[in-house]
């Protein structure tokens, strides 16, 4: 026994040196974040974007099943155009399956149109109202707009500082009708439609309800605004 047990010794040594040598720790789910992070940073620079990150730190005590990278997932945990402080979601699928959580602090940065100049409500933009600014795009939860064409002609909901990034919260469709326009009536049905000419009696914007007198017949009735000067009445 006194020559045995030395060996027995070694034997149980090198078996729990293996076996946490086998397991999932730090490092592991911090490189596998890494890679998921260069990847989706490439992404974003195929669309024009650009990412700076950095990973969260994890216990180094940290010690999970064995997973292989083959099986080990990463997806964010929330939408990271609407944040700066996302999660990854890291998982495995393996025998014995875990998943945990891992934090990173993200800024996409992006060109987005801006007010060139303080507006004011009710602006209706125009293009020598807007510039152009990187800006950091998932700082702001609402999204931003960055194409002129959804952009340009709508109104404004509220006062704004030059170098406001423009969001779909920002703005509206400006009114289709006003008060005292002339506009087409059209009264449609399956078979047919009928058109007569009519006076706006409120303002409106396309897809809203509006009164409008038949200049013909001297009638009131209300009708749905469909485009500016057209509202529609259904029969």
């Amino acid at each position: 026994m006194r020559i045995l047990l030395p060996l027995v010794l070694i034997v149980i040594q090198g078996t729990t040196t293996a076996l946490a040598a086998a397991q999932t720790g730090p490092d592991d789910i911090v490189g596998a974040g890494r890679a998921f992070m260069e990847r989706y940073a490439g992404e974003l620079e195929s669309q024009g974007l650009e990412a700076e990150y950095a990973l969260g730190s994890l216990d180094p005590r940290l010690s999970l099943a064995p997973c292989d990278d083959d099986q080990i997932a990463v997806e964010f945990s929330s939408d990271p155009m609407q944040s700066t402080q996302p999660s990854l979601l890291v998982s495995c699928e393996g025998e014995r399956p875990w998943r945990m959580y891992l934090s990173v602090s993200l800024d996409i940065y992006g060109d987005a149109l801006v007010a060139a100049r303080p507006l004011n409500r009710g602006d209706r933009i125009s293009q020598s109202m807007v510039t152009t600014e990187r800006i950091v795009v998932n700082a702001i939860r609402q999204g931003t707009i960055t194409r002129p064409e959804n952009l340009i002609g709508l109104e404004l909901k509220r006062p704004v500082r030059a170098g406001t990034p423009f969001t779909p919260h920002l703005v509206t469709s400006p009114d289709a009708v006003s008060r005292g326009d002339h506009v087409m009536i059209t009264a449609r049905s399956k078979a047919f439609a009928v058109r007569t000419r009519g006076k706006a009696l409120g303002n409106a914007r396309v897809g809203e309800q509006v009164r409008v007198e038949n200049l013909s017949s001297a009638r009131t009735v209300r009708a749905r605004v469909v485009a500016p000067g057209q509202v529609e009445i259904a029969m």
